[in-house]
């Protein structure tokens, strides 16, 4: 069979042939990829020289280069655009490549060498013997990039179970196989669930308070289902704005325990006992290695460093911002009541919260979305990529993709004279172009953007990457990175509009992207968002600061048909309403980091999942519990992706990027010498440790009053 994934990719910058893969090249493509890896790991083995820093460490570094790229556009797919066949190779591939994971980080002659010449390198030097100990590998001292690879590649040998005896490690590679298998599942599940609910609506009254534009896409969902009338869905582009404008306070009941239900409806898609399993495979692996918990082993390499830390600083927050979410409350308590509403619950939040808004600020989300477009706010994003870093970005036609939604760009750095088009030839390499009309640019990226929900696209919102950043041979190999949100798709009335809130999300994970497009190191495991947890949501959030910045406002938010910009009042309203609920969101985020935190520290303690859950939130929760839902069996973040005992870093990095934005605040928002020292953070990636990086840029570390302040004044 010809598979194109075994080949070198014929294509723009050599980009992932979307057009030729099929769904059956991805298992032998996995199985041959493998044993090309496991062949690269035999030769660093079985190199008779000397180990040193070159032939051991950075070897390794660069091995398994295609498996990586390969993993990347599979499993992409597998959140992007899956379907049950994708599903069923990822329960395969998973296993295969963890058992290789392990085979690589247990491989006692590989943990040989890397110790060899880790102890070298943090050896105190006898006297006299320093200068011809650190000749040994063609180099006299190693760069500071150099020295965390080797830090982090000793320590991630021994977290992987390197030092363990036989049997341990055995067990190890045991557990690591079945969490990859049971974290899939997981997803799955949610997935399952999310799509296998709608509500179908014939009369058009259970619908109101709900504006136009939304009822159109109903009515578009309806006719995709070949169904007359409405239909609603969990995706959330559907979901939410029925629970922020449905009058119908039983129609809001109805979709919100669906919501709540996924998961937790003992049936295939049953997520709890999973939970129990996972968070004991967990607390397995993190003893094994010694830790008295999988939160202990996994803070270890965070910013925080310990669960204490960490409930120190969540505990720090509840404090402050628990007498703010009261009184929030209380506020849509007394609203409720003027319909006749006695007990308010969870699913009349949004709704009530919405009315308060306006009344306050005379503002609505349905409002503001002719002023958002997304086309408009995606050039909006672009346009402060090239004010503060110098990037343009070139749409092209000619890269593959993998739905016919995504689009792909080009991004060069400055000089920014539009360049022609890239050469047809298929066979152009990573970084030739074809004459371009002014000086020739450096290409920094391949940007992939993917907006709109699908049957097989999961939901929420994220960047990833089908192909690192690194320098090797004389070539600065550039990343390919994608963006994937969930907005409401455009009709045949209207372009694609996004809500506000949907405005931070896009500028959310365009900070990610940026991250992964100023990568600038040697190494393709210390690139990019490569960092410690704790840290990587800084960029991200850091760059929703502008959406409220009225100066850069007024240049995107212009009304889709009439072109009139968004008025001077309206945007001061946005930015008075900017921590509108503040405490309750805050409250929100500090539950979902309580809830992690307890599962990944006393998961012994863990019986029924849903008295769990209310037990461990119970500081942060603001309306009664309704026993039919449970948040748990659908939290994705911890139990499917990186986020376990680490979902904290979500406030930890607040700090950061209120601390930073300040900064520029301070000194113009598009200030080029601090915006100069920021793209250093970004393009450093892991090759410091994260609070120098911050020192450096800041002069100072972070302060947490910069986050109260922006928050409660």
């Amino acid at each position: 069979m010809n598979n194109p994934l075994l080949q070198k990719f014929n294509t723009p910058y050599h980009t992932a042939p979307f057009n030729e893969i099929k769904e059956e090249h991805y298992l032998p493509a996995f199985q041959e990829l493998i044993k090309i890896s496991e062949k690269e790991i035999d030769e660093i083995v079985n190199n008779p020289e000397e180990p040193t820093f070159s032939n051991v460490i950075e070897a390794l570094a660069f091995s398994g280069e295609k498996l990586d790229v390969v993993s990347n556009i599979f499993f992409n797919l597998n959140s992007a655009e899956t379907n049950d066949e994708i599903q069923k190779i990822a329960q395969e591939v998973s296993p295969m490549l963890t058992e290789f994971s392990a085979k690589i980080s247990q491989n006692e002659k590989l943990f040989a060498k890397i110790k060899k010449v880790y102890d070298e390198w943090n050896s105190p030097p006898l006297e006299g013997w320093s200068s011809q100990r650190r000749d040994r590998g063609g180099s006299k001292e190693l760069t500071e990039e150099q020295q965390m690879l080797l830090n982090e590649t000793y320590k991630g040998f021994v977290r992987s179970g390197a030092l363990l005896n036989e049997a341990d490690k055995e067990r190890f590679k045991e557990i690591s196989i079945e969490l990859s298998k049971k974290s899939l599942q997981f997803g799955q599940n949610v997935l399952a669930e999310t799509n296998n609910y709608f509500k179908h609506i014939t009369d058009e009254k259970e619908l109101a308070g709900i504006p136009e534009p939304i009822l159109q896409q109903y009515r578009e969902e309806a006719k995709e289902r070949m169904l007359d009338g409405f239909v609603v869905t969990l995706q959330y582009p559907s979901y939410i704005p029925l629970m922020t404008y449905a009058e119908n306070r039983e129609l809001r009941k109805e979709l919100a325990l669906a919501n709540g239900k996924k998961g937790f409806q003992n049936n295939e898609f049953d997520n709890q006992n999973l939970i129990k399993e996972i968070i004991k495979l967990k607390q397995e692996k993190a003893q094994l290695l010694g830790y008295h918990s999988f939160a202990d082993f996994v803070l270890e390499e965070r910013m925080a460093k310990s669960p204490v830390k960490v409930n120190e600083f969540l505990n720090e927050l509840l404090v402050k911002a628990k007498p703010y979410a009261e009184k929030e409350i209380s506020e849509l308590r007394q609203l409720a009541k003027t319909d006749g509403i006695e007990q308010m619950e969870s699913y009349d939040h949004a709704f009530y919260a919405e009315k308060l808004r306006k009344q306050k600020f005379d503002l609505n989300d349905e409002e503001l979305k002719p002023y958002f477009e997304l086309e408009k706010v995606q050039e909006a994003v672009f346009s402060l990529a090239k004010k503060l870093f110098g990037l343009d970005f070139v749409e092209v036609s000619n890269i593959p993709k993998y739905h016919a939604e995504v689009k792909t760009y080009e991004i060069f750095e400055e000089p920014s004279k539009k360049s022609q088009e890239p050469s047809e030839n298929p066979a152009i390499g990573n970084q030739q172009l074809a004459e371009p009309k002014a000086e020739s640019r450096l290409l920094k990226a391949i940007l992939y953007v993917d907006y709109h929900p699908r049957k097989g696209k999961r939901a929420g919102a994220w960047m990833t990457s089908f192909k690192n950043q690194f320098k090797k041979d004389g070539e600065n190999s550039r990343p390919h990175i994608s963006v994937v949100c969930n907005f409401s798709k455009p009709t045949a009335d209207t372009p694609s509009l996004l809500t506000f809130q949907e405005v931070t999300t896009l500028f959310h994970e365009f900070g990610h992207a940026l991250h992964g497009i100023l990568a600038d190191t040697v190494y393709p495991n210390l690139s990019g968002t490569s960092v410690k947890w704790d840290f990587v949501e800084l960029p991200s959030q850091f760059l929703e600061n502008y959406c409220y910045e009225p100066e850069f406002l007024k240049t995107f938010a212009k009304h889709c048909q009439t072109g009139e910009v968004l008025p001077d009042e309206k945007i001061q309203k946005i930015s008075d309403s900017k921590n509108f609920m503040e405490g309750y969101q805050t409250l929100r985020q500090l539950g979902f980091g309580i809830l992690d935190l307890a599962y990944h520290t006393n998961p012994e303690k863990v019986g029924d999942i849903k008295t769990f859950e209310v037990d461990e939130t119970k500081a942060t929760n603001l309306y009664p519990s309704n026993p039919e839902t449970v948040m748990s069996t659908s939290f994705s973040h911890i139990f499917q992706g990186g986020y376990s005992a680490g979902y904290y870093s979500y406030k930890w990095a607040e700090v950061l990027d209120a601390d930073a934005f300040q900064y520029f605040k301070e000194n113009g928002i598009f200030n080029p010498e601090i915006a100069a020292k920021y793209k250093i953070l970004l393009s450093s990636g892991g090759t410091k440790d994260p609070m120098e990086l911050y020192k450096n840029f800041r002069g100072s570390e972070p302060k947490v009053e910069s986050l109260l302040k922006r928050a409660f004044g």
